[in-house]
């Protein structure tokens, strides 16, 4: 009896779909940050005298973190931070204006081997620090360069690159200079925290922050717009703050007002639209993360580790402690 083999069309039929398996494609990602904006100063966290309808927007669309913490209450090395993975001691910038070393890889760098172009506008390391960080593209690192986020959307849409794309955008607001008025806020309808000492003063002061704080979020905003626009629904989008404010117990402290960030991250098909977690993340989780998203396996090695299940709903915890440095 002659043996029966499978005619020969079938099996070069399966070896050519073994081989035609196009590999996952990498999700666009886009990183807002602000800048010296504290936790409870949104409406998104709670807070009734202050209205951040875009944080809104994005906390109905996606996943907020409620214990999201820093490594560093100060700009540049918890900026270092989130670009290394390591905490400030291991990574050299523990002083404020201070840098990372040069020889340890940053997250362009992570980002690039899997294929992505890596792009940088506006305050995302410690302003013109962003040089040395291996962004394909920068622009915009100075002192309040305000038109950074209008540039970064002008980019976006005359960008032609078929590369996925990682574009964080830094605004600079509300770090201070505030603005000249409250801009619809005023002393009379702030709130005045219960560790600050309640003044006129005080009081006109906290009416500038929060309008500084409501330009933050109309920048948002356009940004989040223009990505989803530009990237599709589908972009993983990723809002969080450096530290806190520049009030008391807030930036250059390591109370729960310094170290203690707002973060919300939506990406439609794995957050949950309107949803929170008290999972305790930190800043240097957030390069393992990215490199977890974009489908590539985080480094060993370093401080971070990704949280990338959290965000999935697949895991309700992430660490059971906290650590941040502060040095004058």
């Amino acid at each position: 009896m002659r043996p029966v083999f499978p005619p020969l069309v079938a099996i070069l039929s399966v070896i050519a779909s073994v081989h035609s398996v196009a590999a996952p494609a990498r999700p666009n990602m886009v990183i807002f940050l602000s800048d010296d904006h504290g936790l409870r100063d949104s409406s998104a966290y709670g807070a009734k005298d202050i209205k951040t309808p875009n944080m809104e927007r994005l906390a109905a669309a996606g996943l907020t973190f409620d214990r999201a913490f820093v490594a560093s209450p100060s700009c540049a090395p918890s900026r270092a931070a989130l670009l290394t993975g390591l905490m400030p001691a291991r990574n050299g910038a523990e002083a404020n204006h201070s840098k990372p070393r040069a020889e340890i890889k940053k997250l362009p760098a992570f980002l690039k081997e899997l294929g992505y172009e890596v792009v940088s506008f506006g305050k995302v390391s410690h302003y013109q620090h962003t040089g040395d960080y291996g962004f394909d593209h920068f622009a915009h690192d100075k002192f309040h360069e305000d038109i950074a986020v209008s540039a970064a959307i002008a980019w976006l849409r005359a960008r032609r690159d078929a590369r996925p794309l990682c574009l964080f955008v830094g605004s600079n607001w509300p770090h201070v200079p505030w603005p000249a008025t409250g801009e619809g806020y005023t002393a009379e309808n702030v709130t005045v925290p219960a560790n600050h000492v309640d003044t006129p003063k005080t009081r006109e002061a906290r009416a500038t922050y929060y309008a500084a704080v409501g330009r933050m979020d109309r920048e948002l905003g356009e940004v989040y717009d223009a990505a989803r626009e530009v990237l599709g629904a589908d972009t993983f989008f990723l809002t969080s703050s450096d530290h806190g404010a520049q009030w008391p117990f807030g930036k250059w402290s390591c109370y729960d007002g310094g170290i203690r960030t707002p973060m919300i991250a939506v990406w439609p098909g794995r957050t949950r639209a309107g949803s929170r977690t008290d999972a305790m993340v930190s800043w240097i989780d957030l390069l393992p993360t990215l490199v977890d998203v974009a489908g590539g396996r985080p480094p060993d090695g370093i401080d971070g580790r990704s949280f990338a299940a959290v965000l999935r709903g697949d895991q309700a915890q992430h660490r059971d402690r906290i650590f941040t440095t502060h040095s004058a």
